[in-house]
């Protein structure tokens, strides 16, 4: 992680992670991948749901990737929080995962086809190929280099920063900030809607974390 200015004075930040609302390919169990699909019905409903979690927080300046689905959730999540000019940055390095020959097929026939511990490595391993396309290592090699780019000067700054983005370039983000090992990244898993909170230092270093998951029914769990 790099290393905050000398000059920077101490001053604490909020980061918080968003993985998008349902896509209309998440509801059918495709792979989206980098293949450019909008939001559900649902997950339209999960984006408002996780701006009500966030109603006690201020926030500087926002990023999201270059998928649909993912400024689309954001610009929910800003509408209702009336925050429609928060200074927003769009990367495409914060993309999802390109599935590669997996792309647009249904995950639980694959699930089928290759046997569950095989697929549990495939969908949720470190370094773990698929033709055409990345693993989660590609992910986190991309993703990390933009964050220390764009968002640690922030941290820096004390900003408070929304990144609304995608499972495996969140799950890339939390390796990073957790120093979470190989082998443990492949048992996390964040859920549409799912809103994580880091309280950071100047230097990146986590003070406090808290997870507030979307619930259909209640909003928070």
């Amino acid at each position: 992680m790099k290393k905050a200015p000398k000059s920077v004075q101490g001053k604490f930040s909020s980061l918080v992670l968003i993985r998008h609302g349902e896509s209309e390919w998440n509801a059918k169990g495709l792979w989206c991948g980098w293949i450019d699909v909008p939001l559900s019905e649902k997950g339209k409903r999960e984006a408002k749901l996780a701006a009500s979690n966030l109603k006690d927080l201020r926030f500087d300046i926002a990023f999201t990737s270059d998928l649909k689905r993912a400024s689309h959730t954001l610009e929910i999540i800003k509408a209702e929080l009336g925050l429609l000019s928060l200074p927003t940055i769009i990367e495409p390095a914060f993309k999802e995962r390109h599935y590669g020959i997996y792309a647009g097929k249904n995950k639980w026939k694959i699930k089928e086809k290759i046997g569950g511990e095989k697929f549990k490595k495939l969908r949720r391993g470190w370094d773990i190929p698929i033709p055409n396309g990345e693993s989660l290592k590609d992910v986190y090699t991309r993703v990390i280099p933009k964050f220390e780019e764009h968002i640690m000067p922030q941290i820096w700054k004390g900003s408070n920063i929304l990144f609304v983005a995608h499972g495996n370039s969140n799950r890339a983000l939390i390796k990073y900030l957790e120093n979470i090992s190989d082998e443990v990244i492949s048992e996390i898993e964040i859920a549409t809607g799912e809103v994580l909170i880091y309280k950071l230092d100047k230097r990146g270093k986590i003070i406090a974390k808290e997870k507030r998951l979307v619930n259909q029914d209640k909003g928070k769990q």
